[in-house]
């Protein structure tokens, strides 16, 4: 550690503490001590009820905020200098971030009670931290005006329309006008609300005429727009479903919702603009599921346990929505339950006394959810990636809490319809929680050494996609094992083994080959997953770090890999299969039959059958382009 001497100079030679006469110095450092934290440490938490402050010796820290959507972002770093924990402090736990060690740091930390009271005695040094305070706010302010709600609460129109279709012009007004400025526009124009823009045409904020009106009466005509509009409004990009942003018309107090392209303003919505889009019961079920409270309430919401939403998923296809998107949408949803579960288990924890998360971590789903390619017959396939933790020296006080933190989620993920994965791919067991590194020298001996059960677990693994947590690490991940996977070509070898295992049943003359007495074909493992796992080789090989199968098909397009024609061919099997899928699922469901995949061909329309056909011919060609070690200019 730092001697207490050199310390001692370090800071008083640091502005603001500069500006401190002896005696204030002296009183402020009298009562302070220095402190220690290891890499990937938290100083301090958003959960804890006491925060402190500390002066940034040496090292480099982050703080972390949550979005709604589960995801972990940051929007400073801390460097030797910095004052850390003045903010909230400040704000009488009104703001709520972590901040987190990224390398072993020393600290001093200062006792609340004198900094503040040495503010109150030097104007000086109280300007300089608020300023800096200010500075950090804006910054905080821009990034979580990023954020909007990914509620799914569709229906059929709201589905299938987008934003830009459905929004109103905006106008605009900047944010150095004044309330006079703005009653004047809001009366020219004759709109309910102006959104406030800086220079660049990014959202400052969001003033209705309520607002211009209680400003006038309470405050004076010439103050700033700023000191009465809504600062934090909800935004929403102009290529997003119409479905995304209704819920944030459920609370009372959201009258207009800005539209973007980027960070540019493009339009504006309003309740109204939705007055020629059909109601559905799915609106009230996706408020439901944001604002349960418990597991109890939660289970129900469950898509295999609720009849709204068995209905909705019908009326989609029904209506002709690309079965690819219904799978997508399936996916999302699934993807809500499982956020509000992780946040019902990190309150479980700390009810039996575990705490907070003693490391930063991200939750990640894989397989078909991971891919966003789920149906109603599917069962948990997820991990962890813990931030780097075995130097700690309580590293084991953290696997701990995440072998409990891990079972509750598992546990209450199946009373909420998703059965354990038979395979153990569930985020409690060892193999599929672990942290950064280890993941890393994993991937690598996957790469190296995999079997043909390993490969298995390979390719459940590789479609992975972060739902909870810190998403940094899930990237981090990503960007480092995408060049080894690249290049294994052994690795290749065994994953187009794996995709011959079950030939797609479709003999040389263009007839299915049906067995058993009910003449049934399982649409998953005979078809399906044969797309999915010819293209998945093809993404590894060429670099591509999408995950679904759509994404991977636009990629290899765009790369000139495969043929227009070719990608067009395989999203329509694709289409064709996730639709017998789910309609043979939600058959399954209303007549209580177990959950499977399978469908009885001979049963179908005669239309249906030659879908079905044509699916399977596309399916048997890409699984023989992979058995031929990926032969270039092939087509599908």
């Amino acid at each position: 550690m730092v001697k207490t001497e050199a310390y001692y100079d370090v800071i008083r030679q640091s502005f603001p503490f500069d500006l401190l006469s002896e005696e204030q110095f002296e009183e402020l450092m009298r009562e302070s001590e220095t402190q220690e934290f290891q890499e990937n440490e938290f100083m301090f938490h958003e959960e804890d009820e006491e925060v402190e402050v500390y002066f940034l010796l040496k090292g480099l820290a982050k703080n972390v905020l949550h979005r709604e959507s589960g995801e972990q972002f940051s929007v400073r770093f801390y460097y030797p200098g910095d004052l850390i924990g003045v903010m909230i402090l400040l704000a009488s736990g009104q703001m709520n971030f972590s901040v987190q060690a990224l390398e072993d740091c020393q600290t001093v930390k200062f006792r609340k009670s004198i900094l503040l009271r040495t503010m109150t005695e030097n104007q000086s040094f109280s300007d300089v931290i608020l300023s800096g305070i200010g500075e950090r706010m804006k910054s905080l302010y821009d990034e979580i005006k990023k954020e909007r709600h990914d509620m799914d609460s569709e229906n059929i129109g709201l589905f299938r329309t987008r934003v830009h279709s459905i929004m109103d012009r905006a106008r605009m007004i900047d944010d150095q006008k004044s309330l006079k400025d703005a009653a004047r526009l809001i009366t020219e124009w004759t709109v309910a609300g102006l959104v406030v823009v800086n220079k660049q045409e990014e959202v400052k904020g969001v003033i209705t005429q309520q607002q211009i009106i209680r400003g006038l009466i309470q405050g004076d005509k010439e103050d700033s727009i700023t000191m009465w509009m809504e600062k934090n409004p909800h935004t929403i990009q102009e290529n997003a479903f119409s479905y995304e942003v209704l819920t944030f018309f459920k609370d009372d107090y959201i009258d207009i919702v800005p539209v973007l392209n980027g960070e540019r303003v493009v339009g504006i919505l309003m309740a109204e603009s939705f007055l020629q889009l059909q109601d559905s019961k799915f609106i009230n079920l996706s408020y439901r599921l944001q604002h349960a409270k418990t597991i109890k309430e939660l289970a129900p919401l469950s898509p295999k346990k609720n009849m709204d939403f068995l209905l909705f998923t019908e009326a989609l296809l029904d209506e002709r929505t690309h079965p690819s998107e219904v799978c997508e949408f399936i996916s999302n949803y699934n993807d809500h339950i499982h956020r509000q579960v992780i946040r019902f288990a990190l309150a479980e924890m700390k009810r039996k006394g575990y705490g907070k998360p003693p490391v930063n971590y991200c939750f990640i789903v894989m397989g078909s959810q991971g891919r966003k390619e789920q149906a109603f017959s599917t069962d948990q396939d997820n991990g962890l990636i813990l931030d780097n933790y075995q130097h700690l020296p309580n590293k084991q006080e953290v696997e701990e809490f995440f072998h409990h933190f891990a079972a509750i989620v598992n546990e209450y993920l199946v009373k909420c319809g998703f059965p354990e994965c038979s395979g153990g791919i569930m985020a409690r067991e060892r193999k599929w929680c672990r942290e950064l590194n280890e993941w890393k020298a994993e991937v690598k001996r996957w790469v190296k050494e995999t079997d043909a059960e390993e490969v298995r677990d390979f390719t459940i693994f590789i479609d992975y996609r972060p739902v909870y947590g810190d998403f940094k690490l899930a990237e981090k991940l990503r960007d480092f094992i995408t060049k080894p996977v690249e290049q294994g070509k052994i690795l290749h070898i065994m994953l187009a083994k794996d995709t011959i295992r079950f030939r797609v049943p479709i003999n040389p003359i263009g007839r299915m080959s049906l067995k058993g007495k009910m003449k049934t074909l399982d649409v998953k493992k005979a078809a399906l997953m044969q797309i999915v796992n010819g293209i998945r080789i093809f993404a590894i090989r060429y670099g591509i770090q999408e995950v679904s199968t759509i994404a991977r098909l636009n990629k290899l397009q765009e790369m000139e890999v495969f043929h227009p024609r070719d990608v067009k061919n395989a999203k329509l099997a694709m289409d064709y299969l996730h639709y017998f899928r789910i309609h043979a699922n939600i058959s399954q469901l209303r007549n209580e039959e177990p959950l499977s995949n399978l469908i009885a061909p001979m049963t179908l329309g005669k239309d249906e059958r030659k879908q079905l056909k044509d699916a399977l011919i596309i399916a048997k060609r890409l699984q023989q382009m992979s058995e031929l070690s990926f032969a270039k200019n092939r087509g599908v």
